[in-house]
């Protein structure tokens, strides 16, 4: 393997994280190959770049295998963390009935995995469960503020109907799942066309171009760098059985987008400008986990916060700049 990381440590787990080529899946499988699992990566290749895990094929303990989680698994495993989605508004709002089939389709798919194999699983939730909130900052118990049939309902209600999925599959099957709820979230691996904010504001500002920002800009997200969260998986997977979540897994330092954006143009010396649009449908005006749980049962929080967390992640997108 390229590079100092050792590879050498075993536990013998063969674990499947779905959507593994994915942004956040090719990080995830680098972490269980350094913590010495059997790592096999799942993705269909919608979304997922196998240049994000091209750095792992041929070290013996990773496995690639091309498959949508739309169709049956047959494999022995003993973990699964379910990452297959698209999560950006460009792609999921792309082919938004496929988003939805995979969301629930794809999460009864691998629940019937893991209840054959007897596996732990882990399902990627998201902030976008709790819509455009009326509560701040969100809670696990917040049941959320969610148009039903909007532009952006394949994802947010794909999502829910996997979270109801999976606590219908442990209340009836007595299922170990685990159920985590992710915000915005950033790192190298990114895909600089997928329509982010922190993607969109890195590209226009190295390529010194205007700087679009949907709304006036007062609109507050809180950002997460990779490693915080995977480091997150993986405690929540290893986390007592009676753990299932949902829990909240972000940063909850809030910044406006004018902020980034700002902050941004400062770390790249950049000449954008910036450029004020009309906000999108259904786009929520607030987003900040309350991270208590985590905290409490997990022993977690985020380390890296977002000035530190951009000074590692533009270095990345320089070999996209004005592409």
């Amino acid at each position: 393997m390229p590079g100092s990381k050792s590879y050498m440590k075993k536990n013998n787990k063969r674990v499947l994280v779905t959507g593994g080529a994915g942004f956040l899946g090719s990080h995830l499988c680098e972490r269980l190959l350094l913590d010495g699992s059997n790592v096999l990566c799942l993705d269909n290749f919608y979304t997922g770049a196998k240049k994000n895990i091209h750095h792992l094929i041929g070290n013996p303990n990773f496995e690639l295998l091309k498959h949508d989680v739309c169709e049956p698994l047959y494999v022995e495993v003993d973990e699964i963390y379910n990452l297959a989605c698209p999560a950006s508004p460009i792609h999921y709002q792309h082919n938004p009935i496929k988003t939805t089939k995979t969301s629930v389709q794809g999460a009864i798919n691998m629940l019937d995995l893991a209840k054959r194999s007897g596996a732990k699983i882990m399902q990627a939730s998201t902030s976008e469960v709790y819509g455009d909130p009326q509560i701040h900052p969100q809670p696990e118990s917040y049941w959320g503020h969610v148009n039903p049939n909007g532009i952006r309902s394949c994802y947010d209600e794909g999502k829910r109907c996997a979270e109801a999925l999976f606590f219908d599959y442990y209340r009836e099957y007595a299922l170990q799942i685990k159920v985590a709820r992710i915000f915005n979230t950033y790192g190298p691996s990114m895909d600089p066309n997928d329509g982010r904010v922190v993607s969109n504001f890195i590209m226009q500002a190295l390529n010194n171009e205007k700087i679009t920002i949907y709304g006036d800009g007062s609109q507050t997200r809180s950002f997460c760098f990779v490693d915080d969260l995977i480091n997150a998986f993986v405690k929540l997977m290893n986390s007592e059985d009676g753990l299932r979540g949902p829990i909240n897994l972000g940063n909850p330092f809030e910044f406006s987008v004018e902020e980034l954006a700002i902050m941004i143009i400062e770390l790249t010396s950049s000449k954008s400008k910036l450029c004020y649009q009309p906000l999108p449908a259904d786009d929520p005006i607030q987003r900040q986990p309350d991270i208590t749980i985590a905290k409490k049962f997990l022993d977690w929080e985020p380390k890296i916060q977002l000035r530190e967390g951009l000074l590692k992640t533009i270095p990345f997108f320089e070999a996209f700049k004005n592409k």
